[in-house]
């Protein structure tokens, strides 16, 4: 009786003998395989980076603003009804913080929709800075870690002073090498002194809001823009108590803007883990459209397997009879041509994760801002599925091959 370890011999031995025919064989393998752990590792980064940022504006605070936030709330088009929403007010803000016992603090971050705000040095221009404008307590609210300098305080805000807190990345754009604290840079053409630097972000993502922002005080933006009227709010619930700090914001805000009994809030309340629970299902999506996708290479393999294995059945008849005429039984023979198939498709599987895990790093080399983070469970996931093609397209060609009659493969040429 031939044993496992002799199967895997023979398999290994069938598969160098037919070097370039097994390489084509498995391409499809590969090509799924490495698709699926690519795109899972894509995934999987940018969903730890986010959740990191997100987790990182302070996970007992929660967020409100007139439109829908979250995850695609700002993707596509968004309803009539949502648009003609009444933004939220700087006077909302200070309602909940005074008539809402559960809530610690409230701070108001200016949105420039309208205008596209320009930030210069010595006559070159930041691009892609994250630009704020916002009440003195936001440092803390958000936890914002200044680095290097100080936040603006609330004199600062009041008498519209043209201070600004910038991120790292911003700093290193504009001043490399320099400290930037105390310097000047021109914001849509008016000066504003730099008080500090905030820290790098744990991501060290170049999509963290605090690395590129430059932040300067909210009274100070709405002399410079007073048309500007919306207002993302960050409420600060009391520690344990953003449950209840939630239930009393809603109340207190469909009073103030009207909101009848029977109509749904004019307004989104949510927080860091609605956020990322949302992330999640979006991902979900994403990747189940990929699988599927992939899915068709991996099909494609497995017909190619299957195509190969009934072509080595054929060409191996007379081995097949010889064995059999050794004693070999139909088990036997079913297991020696799946334990070939699987051995193909798994070589093929090994291949795609190699290439796969090269690929990822190479994306964080030459795309930093697009992170990777390959889940072990997508290789395990990819073995076993390269495996399990093996096994499912190789039963027809092994069945074939044990039903042979011994004598009438002993007699083919």
């Amino acid at each position: 009786m031939i044993d496992h370890r002799e199967n895997l011999g023979m398999a290994f031995e069938t598969l160098i003998a037919h070097k370039f025919r097994s390489f084509l064989t498995i391409l499809g393998i590969v090509v799924g395989i490495l698709t699926v752990i690519v795109i899972a590792s894509v995934l999987a980064g940018m969903r730890n980076s986010i959740a990191t940022q997100i987790e990182d504006l302070g996970t007992n605070n929660i967020f409100a603003f007139h439109l829908n936030l979250g995850v695609g709330g700002g993707m596509g088009r968004r309803p009539r009804e949502e648009m003609m929403r009444k933004p939220l007010t700087v006077a909302d803000a200070q309602a909940i913080k005074e008539q809402c016992p559960s809530v610690a603090d409230v701070s108001v971050r200016g949105m420039p929709f309208s205008t596209r705000i320009q930030v210069q040095y010595k006559g070159s221009t930041l691009r892609n800075a994250e630009f704020m404008a916002v009440s003195p307590n936001y440092g803390s609210v958000a936890n914002v870690k200044i680095g290097n300098g100080r936040f603006f305080t609330e004199s600062e805000d009041e008498h519209r002073m043209r201070v600004a807190v910038i991120g790292p990345d911003s700093a290193e754009a504009m001043m490399p090498n320099a400290d930037p604290v105390g310097k000047q840079i021109l914001i849509q053409g008016h000066p504003f002194t730099i008080l500090g630097v905030a820290e790098k972000s744990k991501t060290g993502s170049a999509t963290s809001e605090t690395d590129n922002c430059v932040i300067i005080p909210y009274n100070t933006f709405r002399k410079m823009a007073p048309w500007e009227d919306n207002h993302l709010l960050f409420i600060q619930a009391r520690s344990g108590m953003r449950s209840q700090a939630m239930d009393e914001v809603e109340s207190l805000l469909r009073r103030r803007r009207g909101v009848k009994t029977s109509e749904n809030n004019d307004f989104d309340l949510t927080t860091a883990d609605r956020v990322i629970q949302q992330l999640d299902s979006v991902i979900a999506i994403i990747g189940t459209v990929a699988i599927a996708i992939s899915s068709v290479g991996l099909l494609v393999g497995g017909i190619g397997v299957m195509n190969i294995m009934l072509v080595s059945v054929t060409e191996r008849t007379r081995e097949i009879g010889v064995r059999k005429a050794l004693g070999a039984t139909k088990k036997d023979i079913i297991l020696q041509f799946l334990f070939e198939a699987m051995t193909l498709t798994g070589i093929g599987g090994i291949f795609g994760i190699i290439f796969a895990v090269a690929i990822s790093y190479l994306i964080v080399v030459f795309v930093p801002d697009l992170p990777t983070d390959i889940p072990l469970w997508a290789v395990f996931t990819g073995l076993t599925v390269s495996v399990g093609i093996g096994l499912i397209f190789g039963v027809w060609p092994a069945r074939k091959a044990a039903q042979l009659d011994p004598i009438e493969a002993l007699r083919y040429e």
